[in-house]
């Protein structure tokens, strides 16, 4: 008796790729406006935007500009935005960070009067853009970051975020217990509801540079490796991020995205609370620089790069290509 030839077994997979419209049909992972989230510069005493050199396409913003942008950011339908503020005066102890008149608050105001509660509006915490010396916290005459002192002054940043508008704290600083001191300020000053996004697993990065030219926030000596995490090391990722929980974090983020896309899978599997990736600075300029060279295609690496992020399990993307993202998603 005669049988027919068994299919290939390559040949089920080949069938459900061979159309656009099939593609689209069996993807795994989707990308959508909604998932993106926009970090912006804003930046005192400047009176037009001014170009990042290492990071094409990207500005410190003017109040204006920065409004501008953040309606089209609307509009094009992402999420929210995560601002950082460049103030016009720093000091040893960042005091332009909960000024009243501080640039990121002032800016969180205005935003918030513009745009209601049509795009989330995340403010990040740290201090390094607000202190002379560069570092994330107040420091010792020795010149080490003193972690208790600098959680005093993180609650009283935190208050005075979402006392201008912030719908989620996001501190960044890795000091320990910093989840805690937030959410205690918080609760303790009449902003139980605002949630804390906290980047429990932010590593000791070398892709952070352009970012330092954008945040004029580069350490005066040393670096961040003593608190900030070490790449070799993935099961401490899943300490500070249960150790954020413990301490009333809502969300938690993984800081670089693409060199720790498996410890975004690992965060994603062990929690169950939104998990959020940061498409960084370095990432950003180097597809920037390798479509300037004709060496990528620019349209394409973008998408890409965002649904790794996204298949590796991060909820939330903040990517410096939001607003053309989305655009391209349409």
């Amino acid at each position: 008796m005669s049988h027919s030839s068994p299919a290939h077994p390559f040949a089920r997979g080949r069938r459900l790729r061979s159309t656009p419209a099939l593609r689209r049909l069996t993807a795994q992972t989707r990308l959508a406006p909604a998932d993106f989230v926009l970090p912006v510069f804003v930046k005192q005493g400047i009176d037009a935007p001014v170009a990042i050199s290492s990071m094409p396409g990207v500005v410190q913003h003017t109040m204006d500009s920065l409004r501008k942008t953040a309606h089209e950011a609307a509009e094009a339908g992402i999420s929210g935005l995560m601002l950082f503020g460049i103030p016009g005066e720093k000091d040893p102890v960042g005091s332009q960070a909960d000024a009243a008149d501080g640039i990121v608050n002032v800016a969180l105001q205005q935003l918030r009067a513009d745009l209601g509660d049509e795009l989330v509006l995340m403010a990040d915490l740290c201090l390094c853009e607000y202190t002379d010396h560069g570092h994330c916290g107040v420091v010792t005459p020795a010149g080490v970051v003193d972690n208790d002192p600098t959680l005093d002054r993180y609650a009283a940043v935190a208050i005075a975020q979402a006392r201008a508008g912030a719908h989620v704290i996001a501190p960044s600083g890795m000091m320990d217990g910093q989840v805690a001191a937030i959410r205690q300020a918080l609760d303790g000053g009449g902003f139980p509801e605002t949630p804390i996004l906290a980047y429990a697993a932010k590593y000791a990065s070398g892709f952070y540079g352009p970012f330092r030219e954008a945040a004029e926030g580069a350490p005066q000596f040393g670096d961040r490796s003593t608190y900030q995490m070490d790449p070799p090391n993935a099961d401490e990722a899943l300490r500070e991020v249960a150790q954020d929980l413990a301490e009333g974090a809502d969300a938690v983020m993984v800081k670089p995205a693409l060199p720790y896309l498996d410890i975004i899978t690992r965060v994603a599997d062990a929690v169950h609370v939104p998990v959020t990736a940061y498409q960084v600075s370095g990432e950003y300029a180097m597809v920037e620089a390798a479509a300037a060279n004709g060496w990528v295609d620019r349209e394409r690496a973008i998408l890409e790069t965002l649904t790794a992020i996204r298949r590796a399990g991060a909820g939330t993307v903040l990517t410096y290509w939001a607003v053309e993202a989305a655009r391209l998603l349409r």
